[in-house]
Formats: structure tokens, C-alpha cells, sequence
């Protein structure tokens, strides 16, 4: 089957999202327009002419573009794994510091314990001892009325 010779007018814009500019859309259809047949036995040769269009410059150029937006998407997914980690150790930080805070009211507490068990250490060995007289003076007034009974 072949196309017909006219040229091809487009309703529309071409935008530039598709890929192809106005001349390469031109010669895509310049292709179909040679006379080439499309059938199901010439698909490699359609492929390989298609390919021809596209000269060394041409493919250079898409493949410097596509790097160009790899390396763009790189870079901001190595932005946004390093605001990721600085978003962390900020947190770190702040979990840190309340951890030490945490730790120095403990110490507090700690030495406030240790002083008051040792006033209540000193307060019993005291009370033993006035307890530890008191059986002394009560065995002393015990010991002259078991004389003065015998």
C-alpha cells in the first residue's frame, strides 16, 4: 500500500512533549511517502530505515539530553537524602539532649537519695544507741532489787 504524495498539514500544534520537532515528524512521514510498503515481513527493514532517519548529531544530541536529566534526577535524589539525613540527625540531636537531661535529674535525684540515707543511717545508729543505754540503765535499776530480793 502506498500513501499519497501531498503533503501532510497538522490541525494542531506540535508540541514538544512527544519528542519529535515539525522537520523530524516531516521525515518520519517522508518515509511513509517514498513509496515503502508497510506489511508484516518488513517490520526490520522499517525499523532499520527508521533509525537511518536519525543522524549520528541527532541521536548524540537525545542522548545528552537523556543524560542531562539523569544526572538532574541524581542530584535531586542525593538533595533529598541528605536534607533526609540532616532531618535525622537533627532529631538525634534533640533526642540526645533530652536523654541527658533525663539523666542529669536522675543524678540529682541519685545524690539526694544517697544524702538522706545517710542522715537516716546516722539518725539509727543514734537511736541504737540511746535504745542500747536506756537496756543499760534498765539492767542497773533491775540488778539492786534482785540483791535486795535474794
Amino acid at each position: 500500500m502506498v500513501l499519497s504524495q501531498k503533503p501532510v498539514e497538522f490541525r494542531y500544534p506540535i508540541s514538544k512533549e512527544i519528542g519529535f520537532t515539525t522537520d523530524e515528524l516531516q521525515q518520519l512521514l517522508s518515509f511513509f511517502h517514498s513509496g515503502h510498503s508497510v506489511g508484516q515481513n518488513s517490520s526490520t527493514t522499517s525499523e532499520d530505515s527508521f533509525r537511518a532517519i536519525y543522524s549520528n548529531d541527532e541521536k548524540m544530541l537525545r542522548r545528552m539530553k537523556s543524560n542531562r536529566e539523569s544526572a538532574r534526577r541524581s542530584r535531586w535524589r542525593k538533595k533529598r537524602h541528605l536534607a533526609d539525613l540532616k532531618d535525622k540527625a537533627n532529631q538525634l540531636k534533640m533526642e540526645n539532649q533530652e536523654l541527658k537531661n533525663q539523666l542529669g535529674l536522675a543524678l540529682r535525684q541519685s545524690h539526694a537519695i544517697g544524702e538522706n540515707n545517710q542522715e537516716l543511717i546516722l539518725e539509727s545508729m543514734t537511736l541504737r544507741a540511746k535504745l542500747s543505754n536506756l537496756y543499760r540503765i534498765l539492767f542497773t535499776m533491775q540488778t539492786p532489787y534482785k540483791s535486795m530480793k535474794s
